[in-house]
């Protein structure tokens, strides 16, 4: 869904994206036009996060796709403030009438009421327990978590019923939560994923602007395996002609104290095609038409295809590359050796239906 409108090349400063791409299931399509007044959209004012509290009625999400290993999910918030241009996750924003591009990372919805939601889930006869994974489509660890203790209301939930967790984040804000991760770690009920998409500190203030730093992220890691807690990497997405570090990323990953690893390449579906076009032309315009051939050729000639076993990495001649990288510098550095299999046998149900206390209305903070 490329756009045929005028790009705006001024990024904005502190934001993956720079427009209010119009989500698909708006009426009016607007476009931007150059009047030449770029000396005073200079001086536009930074906007700000507004975090809105929506009381949700499930946590739980299910997981129907075969390239994921978890079949349940829990996320406390939707949209994030990390601003990752690629995020997979910024289509979901025009089910709330809000645009996928900067209402994506500034119009935060979070669910206050996401932990007595979960309890009230997991006391259902017909939850059957299993691995949960927190934060597999917005980062539970954004800053909004700082102050409304979201994501640790849900980990001390599942720790308190034995149920297994695991958690994918940016953020080195999970090290707050080491004093409930490290005991249900040794019980085989905890795991922590951290995604570092390059070392290069440049590239990623422009990419994930919010994010933490890369050596920031290898510090958590390291943190968090001395804490006794298994951790791995998430080296995603490979971006062809943008992040083209894989092995230095695994390499120091593994120093830092993961044993696993995993990564997938660029996924543009619907309006995101067009965020990340217009962040390429911005950021990187004097290799945008190379960068957008090969992610065609990753995706059989198409700019996305959202085809089971092929859309987490992709497929052809690029792709069979990318796969060979990987699994050579795993196998160097002795990654995914061993597969921790967490324990969901512990699981105790909550006595009686836990009664859900009222949240109050939607409000914005």
């Amino acid at each position: 869904m490329a756009s045929q409108h005028p790009i705006d090349t001024q990024a904005l400063k502190g934001r993956g994206s720079s427009l209010a791409v119009a989500h698909r299931f708006e009426r009016l399509d607007r476009e931007w036009v150059d009047d030449g007044w770029d000396a005073e959209r200079d001086q536009r004012l930074p906007i700000k996060t507004q975090v809105t509290l929506r009381p949700c009625v499930s946590a739980l999400s299910k997981n129907d796709s075969p390239d994921i290993n978890f079949d349940l999910a829990v996320n406390p918030y939707r949209g994030c403030e990390h601003g990752c241009v690629y995020c997979y996750a910024r289509p979901t924003h025009s089910y709330l009438g809000l645009s996928p591009g900067l209402d994506f990372e500034t119009q935060i919805i979070a669910k206050p009421n996401i932990a007595e939601a979960l309890l009230r889930d997991m006391a259902k006869p017909s939850f059957v327990p299993q691995h949960i994974n927190i934060g597999s489509a917005t980062d539970c660890y954004q800053p909004a978590e700082r102050e409304l203790r979201l994501t640790r209301a849900v980990i001390e939930v599942l720790g308190e019923h034995r149920n297994p967790l695991s958690i994918i984040t940016k953020s080195s804000l999970v090290e707050r939560d080491l004093d409930l991760l490290t005991p249900l770690a040794q019980a085989k009920l905890a795991a922590v994923y951290v995604t570092v998409t390059s070392l290069d500190g440049e590239l990623i203030r422009k990419l994930e602007p919010r994010a933490a730093a890369p050596h920031r992220r290898l510090q958590t890691i390291r943190r968090l395996a001395a804490a006794g807690i298994p951790v791995g990497v998430s080296v995603a997405p490979q971006i062809p002609f943008v992040n083209d570090d894989m092995e230095a990323v695994v390499e120091a990953a593994a120093q830092a104290g993961a044993t696993r690893a995993f990564y997938t390449v660029l996924r543009l579906p619907w309006e995101l095609d067009e965020v990340f076009q217009t962040w390429l032309a911005q950021h990187l315009p004097d290799r945008a038409e190379r960068v957008m051939a090969r992610v065609r050729d990753l995706r059989g000639g198409k700019n996305y295809s959202s085809e089971f076993g092929q859309r987490m990495q992709g497929q052809g001649i690029w792709a069979d590359l990318y796969r060979q990288r990987f699994h050579k510098a795993c196998k160097r550095l002795g990654l995914n050796n061993e597969r921790f299999e967490l324990d969901a046998s512990q699981f105790v149900r909550p006595a009686k239906l836990a009664s859900v206390a009222d949240p109050g209305p939607q409000r914005t903070l």
